[in-house]
Parts: structure tokens; sequence; C-alpha cells
């Protein structure tokens, strides 16, 4: 079995289930700082902030840094600003305190007046009113950029709603596809390696779900590795034509 060198690893129904952490994981993660081995976490959950999602790990017994994790909110907004470098960017935001920190962090400015782009991440107070400027904005001319389009989450009480779900209604009223930066596109990916400092072929994607986790690795050009711990089961993976590099019930089952 081929050495990797660095680890991109999935949160949601990869370490935790909602607030459970999946014990072996936990156990796992503990096995590459053990062995000093590189990772980060690699999540499409725009909500948190990065000392949120440390803080959360940490409870489970872990010792991570912000310098741990990198989030699609995080990659939206560096995303902004390197494809609108020469432009004044105004963004309508649809989110939680991870997705608006991370714009705030790069200098956008945050209105409802005349954006220019809508930024959509999952929002768990989602109404019709902020759907509806979101709308309204993109018909003026905003373009519309998506955290990822997750059509549903992993949490101990089942799989609920995520943010494709949310996006769906815009798409539908407008007509308009969004920019996707999160998983299973390769930007965010882009950005995790070059902050990882692994090259692509010597790191390995981890996930729970295969239309993200592992489709990103493949968009990537890079091995994955699947566990049955969240999204995708074992029955959803026999019907697809392209399979992932390995396949494990748990983390406990990987040999560094």
């Amino acid at each position: 079995m081929k050495k990797y060198q660095g680890y991109l690893l999935d949160l949601d129904g990869t370490i935790y289930r909602g607030t459970e952490p999946i014990p072996e994981a936990i156990e796992f993660v503990k096995r590459l700082q053990e062995r000093n081995i590189p990772f980060l976490f690699l999540t499409n959950n725009s909500s948190k902030t990065q000392l949120q999602v440390a803080e959360k790990l940490n409870s489970y017994g872990l010792t991570i840094t912000v310098d741990h994790v990198y989030t699609s909110s995080m990659a939206a907004a560096r995303f902004l600003v390197q494809e609108n470098q020469h432009e004044r960017i105004r963004a309508y935001v649809i989110g939680e305190e991870g997705m608006i920190q991370a714009v705030k962090s790069q200098g956008i400015q945050i209105t409802e007046d005349n954006p220019s782009h809508v930024v959509m991440g999952i929002d768990r107070h989602i109404n019709y009113e902020k759907l509806a400027t979101a709308c309204l904005a993109i018909r003026n001319g905003a373009k519309l950029l998506a955290t990822n389009l997750d059509r549903a989450i992993p949490t101990e009480r089942g799989l609920l709603p995520g943010n494709g779900s949310i996006v769906s209604v815009v798409t539908t009223s407008t007509g308009i596809e969004p920019i996707v930066v999160g998983k299973p596109m390769p930007i965010i990916t882009q950005y995790a390696l070059e902050k990882l400092g692994v090259a692509k072929d010597l790191a390995l994607m981890v996930g729970d779900n295969y239309e993200t986790d592992i489709c990103t690795g493949f968009n990537a050009g890079m091995d994955t590795l699947l566990v049955f711990t969240g999204f995708t089961s074992k029955e959803d993976l026999q019907q697809k034509d392209r399979k992932p590099t390995y396949c494990i019930d748990s983390l406990n089952q990987w040999i560094l």
C-alpha cells in the first residue's frame, strides 16, 4: 500500500456525525499526529469559523489549531478576491458566522444594496425574504457563488438538507447556475493542497461522501479513501462506475 505524505480529511460523516464524534476517526487523527504526518480538515460546512471547528474537534480529545482547518467559506472568499482583483466586490451573503467572517476577512463589503455577487452557504435560519433578496439581486445582474451543492448533511439525527437544497431554490427561480468553489470542485482542493504543502500525488483525500469527497479527489487527480461511516453506503457505491482508490468500514482499519 502506498505511503502518503499528507491527508485531506472530511469532517461531517468522517470524523463526527453532527455533535457525536466517531471514536475510530478520533484515534486515526491522533495516529497522524503521533507520526507527524501533515493533515488538513477540508470541509464543505461553511457555517463555522476555523476556531469554532478546532474547538469542536478539541472537545473530542484532540489537539487541533486553526491551521488544521480549511472551510468552503474560506475558499469562497479567496476566490471572490482573486477573480475580481480590479473590481469593487459588494456581496449579499446567505450564511452563518463562518461564511460572514470569511467574507469580511478578505475586505469584502456585505450589502443588500445592489450587490455584485450573491454568496450562498448553509443557513439554518433561512427564510423566504433572504431567498427573495438573492433572486432579485441575481436578476439585476449579480453573480451567484455557492460554497457547495451538498444535497444533504449527516447528523446525529440523520441526513438533513444541505446547502445544495437551499441553492436549488434560487437556481430554480432565476434559471442561473452558481459558480461552486467547494467540494467536489478543484478550486478548494488547490487552495487546501497549497496550505498543506504536499503535492497532490503524495496526498490522500479521505471522506464518507462519494459525490463530494471522492469526486473531489477524482477532479484533483488525487488518490481517494472512502469510509463507510456517513453518507455513502456500500450499496450506493456498487452503482458507481468509477471506484475510490480504497474503501474501508472504519478509519481504524487504515494503516499509516
